[in-house]
């Protein structure tokens, strides 16, 4: 942050940022508003809607029906301490004169650690797998191979059913653990 001009925003002095960095940024849930809202916009927003935003988002209600407080409190809170730190890492850049902020460049490199690529966990290939192995068995039985013949086909039906249900509720789980991290366990943003 610059004292002698009117802007004070600040490029990271290295080409990415550090992991520590990233984390610290989003690790609070008003500064991840701040970032989510600031997609959204084609330009910088004033600090007055940011925080008229934040505020009615924190209070799952809408704008309009904020109070001047709750307004003022989050205001003064990203006026002194979010805006400035997001500045720093050079994820915004923060007019603190002008009352404005944007997004700068380095907000970029936050995406990774928002929207983390797949880990590995393709899970179409393990639905085919389960279909191409269900349907193995299932001929098996049909044509009446030995070993297969000893359970019924309404048996291999109701594990064909079973093992796909325990797959789709695994796969429903990690898929929405995932997204309440993303969302800071709030739901979506924005609402």
């Amino acid at each position: 942050m610059s004292g002698d001009s009117g802007a004070e925003s600040t490029s990271a002095d290295a080409e990415t940022m550090s992991r520590d960095t990233a984390f610290e940024i989003l690790t609070n849930a008003r500064r991840r508003y701040a970032l989510a809202y600031l997609r959204t916009q084609s330009g910088p927003a004033s600090i007055g809607e940011l925080a008229e935003v934040i505020a009615a988002h924190e209070r799952d209600t809408t704008v309009d029906l904020i109070s001047s407080k709750e307004r003022k409190s989050v205001y003064t809170s990203l006026y002194q301490t979010h805006l400035p730190k997001m500045a720093d890492a050079g994820v915004v850049d923060y007019d603190r004169h002008r009352g404005t902020v944007a997004l700068a460049d380095g907000a970029d490199e936050l995406d990774d650690y928002l929207s983390p690529a797949p880990d590995g966990a393709n899970w179409s290939r393990y639905y085919l797998a389960l279909a191409l192995v269900s349907g193995v068995v299932v001929g098996c039985r049909l044509l009446g191979m030995y070993p297969f013949t000893a359970i019924p086909v309404l048996g291999y039906a109701a594990l064909v059913l079973g093992a796909f249900a325990a797959l789709s509720a695994i796969n429903l789980g990690l898929d929405r653990r995932v997204e309440l991290t993303r969302a800071g366990g709030r739901g979506r943003w924005p609402p």
